[in-house]
């Protein structure tokens, strides 16, 4: 079965990463980044030697977000983000082929031992099942 597994952040933790620190986002120096990429590097190295990585990517900050719902008139009414009232948003994601939830989530904890600055906000790696065909999980 393929699972979107996805990490969070807000525009603050991106700021952060950039050396600009706020309270449960402190910053980052270039040591901490850079062990985050390798150790971010060897998961999608040990996914694709197990023939379970299907894609993944991280995603652009908040602030370069743009909503599109459809206004009263039927037309479409565009805003760019962040808002204030916007929590955590996906940061990035995997689509993964695994054999079972289980194997899933253990995969999920591992990703969750990314290294971070201490004091950075702690965000829950969450699973989805992807449906397929008729729509069964």
């Amino acid at each position: 079965m393929k699972y979107l597994v996805m990490v969070q952040g807000t525009q603050a933790d991106y700021e952060a990463m950039r050396g600009k620190a706020s309270l449960g986002a402190p910053a980052w120096s270039e040591k901490e980044i850079q062990a985050m990429y390798l150790f971010m590097q060897s998961v999608n190295d040990d996914l694709a030697k197990s023939g379970e990585f299907v894609d993944g990517q991280g995603l652009a900050e908040p602030a370069l977000t743009r909503h599109v719902t459809s206004g009263r008139d039927g037309r479409p009414v565009i805003s760019d983000g962040p808002y204030s009232e916007t929590q955590e948003l996906v940061a990035g994601y995997w689509v993964l082929e695994c054999e079972s939830l289980e194997r899933v989530t253990e995969i999920a904890a591992r990703i969750a031992q990314c290294p971070t600055p201490e004091g950075t906000t702690e965000y829950p790696v969450v699973i989805r099942p992807i449906l397929e065909g008729g729509g069964d999980a």
